[in-house]
């Protein structure tokens, strides 16, 4: 029976986040030397590093816990012994153009949408991170035309595995929990939190551990995006 409506992460789920993130780190490191920065990659990654570790810190289970203008914010701070705000905005802002400029589809993504929507079934995506982002990598993606729902943390004010972040798009979908479907790729967050309101679960690109505690086992696991109609239709 095809369901109402299908909920999708976005980061590595969609398109493959590792390679983005490497991409992300080369066009920022370079911004750095071309500003100045005596840094070769091992001090930048230090430095980068760093800086997460206090963002994450401060800002724990938020969508700003994921800036990476504020990892250089702190990371630069740490190195210089003084703010540097030009040069955090400067890095953060390369970083994120190389991400994208990287981006790359999963295969059949845009079909699988496609299918969906011919089908009658309603798309959206629950992604942690700001919004101004996420709909930029939409648009990178070239399916921000085919998304019925967008919910961010940003705007929901918690991060995945949260309630809200799947019963907000589901409310905007008009659709119950029983009648939807959650594509993910991480058992602690988007199938952990869908399981626990009641959605159907399916991972793909990620694993379960043996180990895992029962809600954090998917209903359902994929090898391609193209699967998830096998579930859904």
């Amino acid at each position: 029976m095809t369901v109402d409506a299908v909920l999708f992460d976005l980061d590595d789920t969609l398109y493959p986040y590792p390679p983005c993130r490497e991409a992300g780190k080369r066009g920022a490191f370079e911004e750095a030397r071309d500003r100045g920065y005596d840094l070769d990659r091992e001090a930048f990654e230090s430095l980068y590093q760093r800086g997460r570790r206090e963002t994450k810190r401060d800002t724990a289970e938020t969508a700003a816990s994921h800036s990476r203008t504020l990892y250089f914010k702190h990371g630069l701070r740490d190195h210089l012994g003084r703010p540097a705000p030009a040069d955090a905005l400067a890095l953060g802002e390369a970083f994120w153009d190389a991400y994208v400029e990287a981006m790359e589809p999963f295969q059949g993504l845009q079909e699988t949408l496609k299918s969906l929507s011919e089908a009658g079934v309603s798309i959206g995506i629950a992604t942690n991170l700001t919004t101004s982002l996420q709909l930029r990598k939409l648009r990178e993606l070239g399916i921000d035309d085919a998304v019925d729902a967008i919910v961010t943390s940003e705007e929901a004010g918690r991060e995945k595995p949260g309630s809200v972040m799947f019963s907000l798009p589901l409310s905007r979908l008009g659709c119950r929990p029983a009648d939807a479907v959650m594509v993910g790729d991480k058992p602690e967050s988007d199938v952990a939190g869908a399981n626990a309101v009641g959605l159907e679960t399916v991972l793909f690109n990620g694993s379960v551990d043996e180990e895992a505690p029962p809600e954090h086992v998917p209903d359902h696991q994929v090898d391609s995006l193209a699967d998830v109609l096998e579930v859904a239709l």
